[in-house]
């Protein structure tokens, strides 16, 4: 069926030209000319993105620039375009606006037609009547969001939040306000597709198609919202196809919600990647009353989930299922992947959801202080497999109950809920990242004086939303949480925790204190890629506390913690390319050291949220892919620790264990050969032994070591290699490195070139711990596929390098390091 309903896009896309100008604000004498002369704009764009492209600012990332162009964001933009009208034989004219950033004025030929200040919503404005046969102007005021957050504050009240800007006082992505990992680029724009939208009779206003299973049979219970037009007369007929099954049903006019359901026999389950397929049902759902029409098409999977968090012997867990299937969970916090979040594209989502993809994970959280993502994001995760775990908009503050921020915060739930709703890959919606915790423990009661701090949103409104709107969905209260009033929210015997005093006040080593049920959050920070950090830092010389340095370095006293974060692992650095290797090989450590003690406690714990997968700027943070897209040391690291199959050896009170966890379908028989070696030259094998190991499907075990092999004669010059027949190999050291005897000259490297780049095969001769190629050193978009190998004596690996031309000098450092370059006497 072809709608009937007529639609005009007001984007660049469209033919649509578009302007900014400033209106009101500190915009520096240099850039005056910006209140009379506007530059194009991109529509949906916002203002930094349309500022750059016209060369009237430098980039923001660049250098010092960030605090350079603060300005942009106290001041107030104007966007206008003109266009032409044709008029149609249609009842209703509306705008449309799917995203405005923030506080805007509305107004057409003159008259306003209406104001917003909610970014995470959309917005429908009836101009019936206001449409110009031939010209028609439309500008879009937005007051300055930094002015505008101060305003709703000192109006408000002051609630408490992190960070410098009271974004908790404006419905706006919180980071792009500035976070311990993020610029402040506090931006205003049209930053969603803007239309036009004539019809007459009746049309589709809003679809929940909520999909799941009866046994084998999958269930579309299909709810539809309509709008009528007035005076419309005569009934309409819905229409639902899916899977080959189509389902009517008849409703008079003025109808306004409708549920329709369809039944799918013998229908193929969704899974999480790791789990099955991902079998996705296109849905075509249409509305005809008389000559008019309109349609709504999407995709769904049928599967359920179900969030387990009963008390157990235990405490209480954190158990997410899919069909019916426990699903342990290997995943990453997600933030928006660009901190000028306009330039997201479906391209740039699929390389960031490849990155976990191919990194093992099966889960991303989008997280609290961010935005609900375009349809691209949540339809790649369909695609691949990619549990989304949704937070709703509150991060790290606390907020007012009162109006008209509770009313905003329905609207954009409500919105929120009923457009992801068709997602199989949404898995759980969570109230807020952080907030319980920080009325708990942050010091937040004595400011609030009684006041409302959000708790209203958590416990009622939001859980009420998703009961009636998205019923087939788990929701939480929040993150971290123990799912009892009664309980710390971030006690590790219940529900979920997040472990910050790791990094922020004590040694990663502090990881194997804990035996967390399931852990949301967690991380450690390392630098990006040299070619990343050195295209924005131009210190002369190059330095950890540098000027630019500390511009793309958010965290509160961030490089100390760098530095203090060595502990007795790794010795200070000498140089800034040792500096740079051992902050990021230290980041991969510290969260290796807790993936595989977490997973060592399965079934106790049901998994991991590492934060965080992926920048929006470049700059030293806990990401594991940085702003660039290059994968650092840690990603490689998780893509080991979350493989499916997993082995590490762990302390326990009667000595060590080889820990394995089997994260698939079939068991796990191998034969397992364990040898105490030497670390020097040659790598004598002091002694070996050798046991079978047995790990059901989706279980795990510990086995107990010898103590010939547990044992150490001689703990400095001495490690523990675990070898898996087949494929799995695990190392333990008696001591840390900065006690560790090791040979400096410990392998060689030879260079061969390939069809698509080049390869670099490493020989040891003695131990090599923890080899890594970092070919952007020579070329700035060169990629390795492997990082952070050891090698035991008479031992090869191949790092092949794709995107560059083979070198004609010898691989050595600080192109090719190892941990021995830092520790080697």
């Amino acid at each position: 069926m072809t709608s009937t309903l007529r639609t005009v896009l007001l984007t660049t896309a469209g033919g649509v030209a578009w302007t900014v100008r400033a209106v009101e604000g500190p915009v520096p004498d240099g850039n005056s000319a910006l209140f009379a002369a506007p530059v194009s704009a991109t529509v949906p764009g916002e203002v930094y993105s349309d500022l750059l492209a016209a060369g009237v600012i430098p980039d923001p990332f660049d250098g010092d620039n960030e605090g350079k162009l603060h300005w942009i964001g106290k001041t107030s933009w104007s966007y206008r375009t003109d266009f032409d009208w044709e008029p149609d034989e249609h009842a209703v004219q509306e705008i449309v606006a799917e995203g405005l950033d923030t506080a805007a004025r509305v107004v057409l030929n003159g008259t306003e037609i209406g104001s917003t200040c909610n970014q995470h919503r959309s917005y429908r404005f009836d101009v019936t009547g206001l449409l110009i046969a031939g010209h028609n102007e439309l500008v879009v005021e937005f007051a300055s969001p930094v002015a505008t957050a101060n305003r709703l504050r000192e109006e408000s009240g002051m609630w408490p939040h992190t960070n410098l800007h009271p974004y908790n006082a404006i419905r706006k992505m919180a980071s792009n306000f500035g976070w311990d990992w993020g610029i402040d680029v506090a931006t205003a724009g049209i930053w969603r597709p803007l239309r036009i939208e004539s019809w007459t009779g009746v049309r589709i206003d809003a679809v929940r198609p909520l999909a799941g299973l009866d046994r084998d049979r999958g269930v579309l219970d299909s709810k539809v919202s309509l709008a009528w037009s007035p005076g419309a007369e005569g009934d309409a007929t819905i229409t639902v196809e899916v899977g080959g099954t189509t389902t009517e049903m008849t409703v008079a006019a003025g109808t306004e919600e409708v549920s329709v359901t369809s039944t799918i026999d013998a229908v193929d389950r969704w899974w999480p990647r790791g789990h099955g397929e991902q079998p996705l049902y296109d849905v075509t759902i249409s509305v005809a009353a008389g000559n008019h029409a309109d349609a709504w098409r999407a995709r769904v999977g049928f599967r359920t989930v179900t969030m387990d968090v009963a008390p157990d012997k235990d405490g209480g867990p954190f158990v997410l299922s899919v069909n019916g299937k426990p699903i342990y969970i290997h995943g990453a916090n997600w933030i928006p992947d660009d901190a000028l979040f306009t330039r997201q594209t479906r391209e740039t989502y699929a390389r960031s959801i490849q990155d976990a993809v191919d990194a093992n994970m099966n889960l991303l959280r989008v997280w609290g202080g961010g935005l609900y993502e375009s349809e691209d994001f949540y339809d790649l995760c369909d695609e691949l497999g990619v549990l989304v775990w949704q937070d709703f908009l509150f991060a790290c503050a606390a907020y007012s109950e009162e109006e008209p921020l509770w009313s905003e915060v329905e609207a954009e739930a409500r919105e929120a809920v009923t457009r992801l709703s068709s997602h199989a890959s949404l898995a759980l919606w969570n109230g807020n990242n952080e907030n319980i915790w920080g009325y708990v423990e942050w010091g937040w009661r004595e400011p609030l004086g009684g006041r409302s701090w959000g708790e209203g949103y958590y416990m009622e409104l939001l859980p009420r939303i998703v009961a009636e709107l998205d019923p087939r969905t788990p929701y939480s209260a929040g993150s971290p949480f123990s799912y009892d009033r009664y309980i710390h929210p971030n006690d590790e015997r219940n529900g979920t925790m997040h472990i910050w005093d790791v990094w922020n006040q004590v040694d990663y080593s502090y990881y194997r204190k804990y035996k967390p049920r399931f852990v949301s959050e967690f991380g450690f920070q390392g630098p990006p890629a040299w070619s990343t950090l050195t295209s924005v830092v131009h210190d002369e010389p190059l330095d950890p506390y540098g000027e630019q340095m500390l511009v793309h370095q958010k965290a509160f006293e961030g490089n100390l913690k760098l530095e203090k974060g060595l502990g007795d692992h790794l010795p200070i650095w000498k140089t800034m390319d040792d500096w740079h290797w051992t902050t990021q090989l230290n980041q991969a450590r510290a969260i290796a050291y807790g993936v595989e003690h977490f997973r060592s406690l399965f079934p106790l714990n049901t998994g991991a949220i590492v934060w965080q997968l992926n920048d929006n700027w470049p700059v030293v943070s806990w990401a594991a892919v940085d702003g660039h897209g290059v994968r650092k040391p840690l990603w490689h690291t998780l893509k080991r620790v979350y493989s499916d199959r997993l082995l590490s050896v762990q302390p326990r009170e009667d000595g060590l264990v080889v820990a394995a966890h089997n994260d698939t379908d079939v068991a796990w028989s191998t034969e397992v050969t364990v040898r105490r070696r030497s670390t020097a030259k040659g790598g004598e094998v002091l002694a070996s032994e050798t046991f079978v190991l047995e790990v059901g499907a989706r279980d795990g075990v510990l086995n107990s070591l010898p103590e010939s092999v547990a044992v150490a004669g001689d703990a400095a010059a001495e490690y523990v290699e675990v070898r898996a027949a087949g494929g799995g190999t695990a190392y333990w050291y008696f001591v840390e490195d900065t006690q560790l005897q090791v040979v400096g000259d410990a392998y060689t490297a030879e260079v061969a070139a390939t069809a698509d780049g080049y390869d670099v095969t490493v020989t040891a001769t003695a131990l090599a711990k923890d080899l890594a190629l970092f070919p952007d050193r020579l070329e700035k978009d060169a990629k390795v596929d492997s990082c952070l190998v050891t090698l035991n004596a008479g031992e090869s690996h191949t790092f092949h390098v794709t995107n560059a031309s083979a070198p004609v000098t010898p691989i050595g450092k600080p192109v090719l390091r190892s941990a021995n370059d830092l520790i080697a006497l």
